[in-house]
């Protein structure tokens, strides 16, 4: 592979860089691409630069919604990707998606792939929510070359409803760094953590992770711990994330302060993630939007018995009755008698947390999302040969 071969891998901020895609940048490194990562610029464009990755600051992107901004934010675009002369753009996130592929069609990039994490709307939407999604999606998707779609789910709908070229769509799936993810390497941090979290003897942890905003699900996760606590139960939820004031349903300090006497922790971000895991007893995810959850992915691959919604995305990493549980979406009473199914039954408990991680060996490692990119990255060499053939004709 020719180290001129340059991808620029686009998100809204340097965290989705860092957190979700910095392994698979270090791997596409490794095998001879020339990879820059391009976003707006945080407290994460620190460690990227640490793992070796070059990072581009696009100072216009923000995940809230600024029409005025995300003008700006296009023009930015176009002018980077003229200067940098990428021969790959690869967009992630839905505004850097829709803004990503269209600039660099402009600029007349080689080969343009996106990533579809998660349509931000779904087929039992309301029509004025799911329209406007599904056309602003099949404008964009008419600039780019290839979807990579992690839900195949969402294949089904970029296919059938969207009616964008099959040729251009395939199902790239989700995964997690499986050496990282293990239990057995984890288990010795368990007791160190839960005594930093106060959990007292005879207490189980029920974790939560995610960004502290409302479709993330966790008043209703608050709700039904309480539920539980008042019933007798002795669980305290530990909830494990950052705040994200670019968004408008996020959580407030008067859900937040209200809930911290209601044996909640807080934990803010964590670094550790594989130990954090290992001083969980069972994990809750009520998320109402999902493409592929991360965080569900480490849980079961660390062992832990699920309690999630059953919705697109929760349902491509819970079986239900298998490595965990599935409950209906804004459903409390059904979440909380989920949780306490679990948290009750010792025995249901270890059964579902032993099938997660051969569900996760088998269905998420990380290695065949990077070799599906890859085989995507190398149209770019038919796509020229093609060039070649029309210049010469």
């Amino acid at each position: 592979m020719s180290a001129s071969i340059r991808v620029v891998h686009l998100t809204t901020t340097d965290m989705s860089l860092d957190w979700l895609l910095r392994p698979q940048l270090e791997t596409f490194a490794a095998a001879g691409y020339e990879v820059i990562g391009a976003s707006a610029a945080g407290e994460h464009v620190a460690a990227l630069r640490a793992a070796g990755i070059r990072h581009e600051p696009v100072h216009h992107f923000t995940r809230a919604s600024r029409p005025g901004r995300d003008l700006l934010a296009a023009v930015e675009l176009v002018r980077l990707f003229r200067r940098l002369r990428p021969d790959i753009v690869h967009t992630h996130n839905p505004k850097p998606g829709i803004l990503g592929r269209i600039a660099a069609r402009l600029c007349r990039v080689p080969l343009v792939v996106n990533t579809q994490h998660g349509l931000y709307a779904q087929p039992h939407d309301r029509r004025r929510r799911r329209w406007p999604v599904y056309a602003t999606e099949r404008v964009a998707a008419a600039f780019g070359h290839v979807e990579l779609v992690q839900n195949p789910e969402d294949v089904d709908t970029l296919v059938r409803t969207l009616r964008i070229p099959r040729r251009k769509v395939r199902l790239l799936g989700n995964g997690i760094d499986l050496v990282r993810f293990d239990p057995a390497a984890a288990a010795a941090s368990r007791e160190r953590v839960r005594a930093e979290w106060g959990i007292g003897p005879g207490e189980l942890v029920i974790g939560a992770v995610g960004r502290l905003v409302a479709e993330k699900g966790f008043v209703e996760v608050l709700e039904a711990c309480a539920r539980l606590r008042e019933a007798g139960r002795a669980v305290r939820l530990v909830i494990i994330g950052p705040t994200d004031d670019e968004k408008g349903d996020r959580l407030g300090d008067e859900v937040l302060t209200g809930r911290r006497t209601e044996a909640v922790v807080f934990t803010g971000r964590r670094d550790d993630m594989p130990d954090c895991y290992a001083a969980m007893d069972c994990f809750v995810t009520a998320s109402w939007r999902e493409g592929f959850p991360r965080a569900a992915m480490e849980a079961s691959a660390m062992g832990l018995a699920i309690v999630a919604t059953d919705i697109r995305g929760c349902r491509q990493v819970v079986c239900d009755d298998g490595n965990g549980l599935l409950v209906a979406l804004h459903d409390v009473d059904g979440l909380t008698a989920a949780l306490d199914r679990v948290v009750g039954d010792g025995a249901l408990r270890r059964r579902l947390g032993a099938a997660g991680p051969a569900v996760a060996a088998a269905e998420f490692d990380q290695d065949r999302v990077v070799e599906r990119t890859l085989d995507a990255y190398r149209l770019l060499g038919a796509r020229r040969a093609r060039a070649a053939r029309r210049r010469r004709g």
